[in-house]
């Protein structure tokens, strides 16, 4: 079984995602740059040295820059193979979305649409 381990939403604003979350949840955020594609992470939960929540059943997440292709909420899914885990995806009747790529220090990331056209996404833990 493979399990939801973070979650993402959109914003319009991130400084103002970022200080409602801290604000109303006393979630911890880091806003970073056009490097990381304007990202803001979202700390629920805390982590360890490899960026691993301590508590079993809680997840971080993140925010993202609200676009057509994701408008909505969204989550990652844990796998230990992100290539084989799209053939499954393909095979089931989603729709990749590109090409993974690495995310450094997390592992590697791709989006993928099911056949409710909710988007959500796999990542394969650096480990």
């Amino acid at each position: 079984m493979n399990p939801v381990v973070h979650f993402e939403m959109p914003y319009q604003d991130k400084e103002r995602v970022a200080k409602f979350y801290t604000e109303a949840f006393g979630w911890g955020t880091q806003q970073l740059g056009p490097e990381m594609g304007e990202y803001v992470t979202a700390a629920t939960a805390e982590t360890d040295e490899n960026h691993m929540v301590k508590t079993p059943g809680t997840i971080n997440g993140g925010f993202y820059a609200k676009n057509s292709d994701a408008p909505y909420p969204s989550v990652v899914i844990s796998v230990d193979d992100v290539n084989a885990a799209m053939a499954k995806v393909v095979a089931a009747g989603g729709t990749v979305q590109g090409e993974p790529m690495p995310i450094p220090g997390i592992g590697l990331y791709v989006s993928f649409v099911d056949t409710e056209g909710n988007r959500a996404s796999l990542l394969r833990a650096t480990k």
